[in-house]
């Protein structure tokens, strides 16, 4: 199966039985906090915004991954009828989603 059906599936499942944040802001807002356990961000978010998630992720220890598709296709996989560009888990519930962002 390939990485990105992978992280898709686990998306879907975090969706259903874990705690997420959508959006840059409120991501960085809990990153900044360290609350967050892991990020997955669109490919085509923002370039400062991209990079301040993952500055700020990695200064904290918290895996990152970038989704390999835009912001819209990221909204539709959890789906969300609008553009998400970074997903923020707080707590990952039933999902393997950790265990594929930090096996990249």
């Amino acid at each position: 199966m390939s990485e990105r059906a992978a992280l898709e599936r686990e998306l879907k499942s975090v969706m259903k039985t874990g705690k997420v944040v959508l959006g840059a802001k409120k991501s960085l807002a809990l990153l900044l906090r360290n609350q967050l356990k892991g990020i997955v961000i669109a490919d085509n978010a923002a370039a400062e915004i991209r990079r301040r998630l993952e500055e700020v992720a990695k200064i904290n220890g918290t895996p990152t991954v970038v989704f390999k598709g835009t912001s819209a296709e990221l909204g539709s996989v959890i789906g969300k009828p609008f553009k998400v560009s970074a997903i923020g888990i707080v707590d990952p519930g039933d999902s393997r989603i950790l265990d594929i962002i930090a096996g990249k």
